[in-house]
């Protein structure tokens, strides 16, 4: 549990760093067509916080797997961010996950809480441990995602470099 809430805790401060105060031309970059947007991604992890970790948390806790999770709407960032600054989005992330951090240290989780079963709605049986290791490699996830989006706004400046950058080429190593 510390190794993973070392993570979750710094994963706003990491964003507010990298995204705070930028123009909106690369908060509002995409990879094209239905691709995410720094702005969609942090719209994104406020739903998750709202909707997702602690309250399947919650229904392992109190239900095990005779409860299946919600389903999780993957795409309601879009209708809860409409209109809205990226600077007020990068304070409600920081509040929700501070808030939710807290809650999820009050539960005080045991290894026999992390062994116990939940039922997600597509993927069937899953565990508490598999949940909250999965929290953890989503902020990465999405972390990747918004530094591969912003390199990418400068794949044919950065001219023959491209092919030692893997964040713009897509190569592996």
């Amino acid at each position: 549990m510390e190794e993973a809430t070392a993570i979750l805790a710094r994963t706003p401060a990491t964003l507010d760093a990298l995204l705070r105060g930028l123009p909106d031309g690369w908060i509002r970059a995409n990879e094209g067509g239905e691709t995410w947007s720094p702005f969609d991604v942090i719209g994104h992890l406020i739903h998750g916080e709202q909707t997702d970790w602690l309250p399947r948390t919650r229904i392992i806790l109190e239900r095990g797997d005779a409860r299946p999770f919600d389903k999780f709407d993957r795409f309601a960032q879009f209708r809860g961010s409409r209109g809205r600054p990226l600077s007020e989005l990068l304070d409600e992330f920081a509040a929700r996950r501070a808030e939710n951090l807290r809650q999820l240290a009050t539960l005080a989780l045991t290894d026999a809480d992390l062994d116990r079963p939940g039922l997600h709605p597509e993927l069937g049986p899953v565990t508490m441990r598999q949940l909250l290791a999965t929290w953890v490699a989503h902020d990465l996830d999405h972390l990747v995602q918004i530094a591969r989006v912003l390199a990418r706004q400068y794949s044919d400046e950065v001219g023959p470099w491209r092919a030692y950058l893997r964040i713009i080429s897509g190569a592996q190593g």
